[in-house]
C-alpha cells in the first residue's frame, strides 16, 4: 500500500513539473527554461515529499512508541498483580507452616496428657481395693471406674458451654465451659457420678487439663470468626502446681497469647484462698501473658479485694439465691449479712473499684433477675438464660483439634 502511494505521489510530482515546464515553454521561455523548470519542480516536489515522509514516519514512530508504552504499562500492571498474588501465597504458606507448628505442639501436649492419664489409670487398677468396702460396693466402683477409664481412653470427654449474659439486655458475652463423660452407649456421665472414682484415682487433673486444651481450641475458632466472646474455663490448683503439665501448657498459651482477652481461668474460692507459692507464681505467669481469672463456688462475700486485684481476678461468680438470701434489713436499709456496714446496692460498685465484676450464677427465675438488677449486677448465668450445650467434635475439628482417632491410638493400645 505504501509503494502504491509513493508511485502515485511521484506521478503527481512529475505531472506538476511537466505542467510548469510546458507553461514556461509556451509562454516563450524556450526549451532551456522549460527543462530547468521541470528539473527544479521535480527537485522541489521530491524535497517536499521527503519532508512529508519524514513527518509521517515520525508520527508512525511516535504511535509505535505510545503503543510500546501502553504495552509496558499493561505489563507492569500484570507484574504488580502477580507480585501481590505471590505475596499472598507466601503469607498463606507461612501461616500454614506456623499453624502446623502450633498443631504439632498441641498434638505433642495432648499425647503427653493421655499417656499420663493412662499411667494414672493403670496405677489405680493395680491398687488393692479397701477391705472395709463390701463386695457389692467394690463391684459398683470397679464397674464405674472401668466406664470412666474407657470414656477417657476413647476420648469421650465432651465440652459443654453455657451462656453468660449482660443484664438487662441478656446478650451473650461469655460462655462457661464444663466437661462431661460419655459411656459406650452415649449416656452422659455427670460429674457427681464420675467424681467418686476420678478424684481418688487422681484423674481430675487429667480431665481438667483436657478441658483446658479444648477451651483453647474453641476460643481460637471464635477468634477466627471475629466473635468477641470470652470463655470461662475451670482450672484446678493441681493443674497450676503440676510441674510436668503446666510448663507445656504455658508454652501453648504463650504461642496463643492473642487469645488472652477471650480465655478466663476459673478457680474455686476455697482453692484460691488456700493457694500456695507455686500456684500463685504460676497464676502470675498466666497474668503476665494477659489472661484473667474468675472466682466461683463463693461461700463468703467478705472478700479481700486487694488480694483479688493483685491476683488479676476480674470476675466473681455468686449464686443468685445465695446472694439474695444474704440480704437483710438493718436500721431501715438493705445490707448483706457478711457486710452489714455496706448498703447492698453498693456492693457491686465497690468491687468495680478494684476492677472486679460480679456475676450472678444459677439464675432460675425472672423474679431473681429483678432482684439482681436492683443490686446493680451486670451479668447473669443460669438455666433461665440457657442450659449447657455440647460442642460437637466437628466444631473442635474446625477449631484445629487434632484427629482423636489417630492422636489417641497410643492410649487405646496401652489400655487394651
Amino acid at each position: 500500500m505504501r509503494r502504491l502511494t509513493l508511485a502515485l505521489l511521484c506521478a503527481t510530482y512529475l505531472c506538476l513539473s511537466l505542467i510548469v515546464a510546458l507553461t514556461l515553454w509556451r509562454n516563450g521561455g524556450g526549451w532551456g527554461a522549460g527543462v530547468a523548470a521541470l528539473v527544479g519542480g521535480l527537485g522541489l516536489c521530491f524535497a517536499f515529499h521527503g519532508l512529508i515522509a519524514r513527518a509521517l514516519e515520525a508520527g508512525a514512530i511516535r504511535g509505535e512508541i505510545d503503543a510500546v508504552r501502553e504495552a509496558h504499562k499493561i505489563l507492569l500492571d500484570q507484574v504488580e498483580r502477580l507480585d501481590a498474588r505471590l505475596i499472598q501465597v507466601a503469607e498463606i504458606v507461612e501461616g500454614d507452616v506456623h499453624r502446623s507448628e502450633e498443631l504439632s505442639d498441641e498434638v505433642h501436649l495432648l499425647e503427653r496428657l493421655v499417656q499420663r492419664m493412662q499411667q494414672r489409670l493403670e496405677e489405680h487398677a493395680e491398687a488393692p481395693a479397701p477391705a472395709r468396702e463390701g463386695v457389692a460396693a467394690r463391684h459398683r466402683a470397679t464397674g464405674l471406674f472401668e466406664t470412666v477409664r474407657e470414656a477417657l481412653a476413647e476420648n469421650r470427654v465432651d465440652l459443654y458451654l453455657q451462656p453468660v449474659v449482660a443484664l438487662p439486655q441478656r446478650k451473650t458475652v461469655f460462655y462457661e465451659s464444663f466437661s462431661r463423660l460419655r459411656d459406650a452407649t452415649g449416656r452422659v456421665i455427670m460429674p457427681a457420678e464420675y467424681l467418686s472414682v476420678a478424684e481418688p484415682a487422681g484423674l481430675m487433673t487429667a480431665i481438667d487439663n483436657l478441658l483446658l486444651f479444648r477451651c483453647v481450641q474453641i476460643v481460637r475458632r471464635l477468634a477466627k470468626q471475629d466473635r468477641k466472646i470470652g470463655i470461662f474455663c475451670n482450672v484446678s490448683m493441681a493443674s497450676l502446681a503440676d510441674e510436668s503439665f503446666f510448663p507445656q501448657f504455658l508454652e501453648l498459651l504463650a504461642a496463643n497469647r492473642d487469645l488472652a482477652g477471650a480465655l478466663i481461668f476459673e478457680i474455686g474460692q476455697a482453692a484460691f484462698d488456700a493457694r500456695g507459692s507455686v500456684e500463685a507464681r504460676n497464676m502470675g505467669k498466666l497474668a503476665d501473658l494477659g489472661f484473667r481469672f474468675s472466682l466461683d463456688k463463693v461461700v463468703d462475700l467478705d472478700f479481700d479485694l486487694q488480694d483479688l486485684a493483685r491476683a488479676d481476678v476480674k470476675f466473681v461468680k455468686i449464686g443468685a439465691q445465695g446472694l439474695l438470701d444474704e440480704l437483710t434489713e438493718v436500721e431501715g436499709r438493705l445490707v448483706l449479712r457478711s457486710l452489714p456496714d455496706l448498703a447492698a446496692e453498693d456492693f457491686a460498685a465497690l468491687t468495680r473499684r478494684y476492677g472486679i465484676e460480679l456475676i450472678a450464677e444459677k439464675v432460675e427465675s425472672e423474679r431473681q433477675v429483678v432482684d439482681i438488677l436492683d443490686l446493680d449486677l451486670a451479668y447473669g448465668q443460669g438455666h433461665l438464660f440457657g442450659e449447657p450445650r455440647a460442642i460437637k467434635d466437628a466444631v473442635l475439628a474446625e477449631a484445629g483439634a487434632p484427629p482423636n482417632v489417630t492422636r489417641l491410638s497410643v492410649l487405646r493400645s496401652r489400655a487394651a
